[in-house]
């Protein structure tokens, strides 16, 4: 990761926000019922709380915070922020994850396309199992592509000759996330029962540079921030960048095929 935090840009993320909320629902399907009642849960990394919403529509009498380190993001999802009708709360907050300590016990803790920005994230986990209630779930998913061409082709223009003084040091590496198997066994070691699998989706986008959009909402959020004072090298790398896209993913009669693997983990505590 870069020293300086990357800029978000909600409307941009949300371009995308029913692919991208894809992997979120079928997370979500797979955690158990939550003890306490109310239930008490935290949505980490929030983003513009369009998925937040939904564990308000699973959970409706929960109290649920989503929490982020974007004042971007936060003003976005707090247009969300409302009683629930089944008498729960949503609700936002600012806070970083590397450092976000529960203060309640919480019968969820969740994180949706968040942790592979925070380098050692597996460190954190014991302390977020131990806020958990007897019976608690923490469940997370996380994009396992960094060898995909969306990010290796940025990573190698971004340390070609041309780039490397500026860029060599701004994007995230391969090892931004374990494997299933290396989740499994920091989950089991902290005492929880836990199911880890992954999934490759094969999203059919559409529009004119419809993968170089999509990574506009994440993946080159720190290129766009480093070069944000330079606007004629920001258009130069982006155009660069665009060129091999094309290459990488050619569209189809129906749109342009991007397949997307993502690692997804729910660990449960005893009851």
């Amino acid at each position: 990761m870069s020293a300086t935090a990357p800029a978000w840009d909600p409307a941009q993320y949300l371009r995308h926000a029913g692919h991208r909320a894809r992997p979120f629902t079928d997370l979500l399907a797979r955690v158990p019922d939550l003890p306490g009642e109310p239930p008490r849960v935290a949505d980490l990394g929030c983003g513009p709380g369009n998925v937040t919403t939904l564990l308000a529509g699973r959970w409706p009498t929960a109290r649920i915070t989503g929490y982020d380190n974007s004042a971007q993001m936060l003003e976005r999802a707090r247009q969300h922020a409302s009683p629930t009708p089944g008498g729960g709360r949503l609700d936002f907050a600012h806070a970083d994850v590397r450092t976000w300590t529960p203060d309640e016990p919480y019968g969820l803790i969740i994180s949706n396309a968040t942790l592979q920005w925070v380098p050692g994230h597996v460190e954190l986990f014991a302390g977020w199992i131990a806020a958990l209630a007897p019976g608690g779930t923490l469940a997370f998913q996380v994009p396992g592509n960094f060898d995909a061409p969306s990010h290796r082709l940025m990573r190698e223009l971004a340390h070609s000759p041309r780039w490397r003084s500026r860029l060599a040091d701004t994007l995230r590496h391969d090892d931004a996330v374990l494997t299933p198997g290396a989740y499994l066994a920091h989950l089991t070691a902290a005492g929880c029962t836990a199911d880890v699998w992954e999934t490759t989706y094969v999203h059919l986008l559409t529009g004119e540079d419809p993968v170089l959009d999509w990574v506009k909402g994440t993946g080159l959020r720190p290129v766009l921030t480093a070069l944000d004072d330079d606007p004629e090298a920001r258009d130069a790398f982006v155009g660069e960048y665009r060129a091999a896209l094309r290459a990488a993913y050619p569209a189809g009669p129906q749109g342009t095929p991007f397949p997307f693997r993502r690692v997804f983990a729910v660990a449960r505590t005893s009851g």
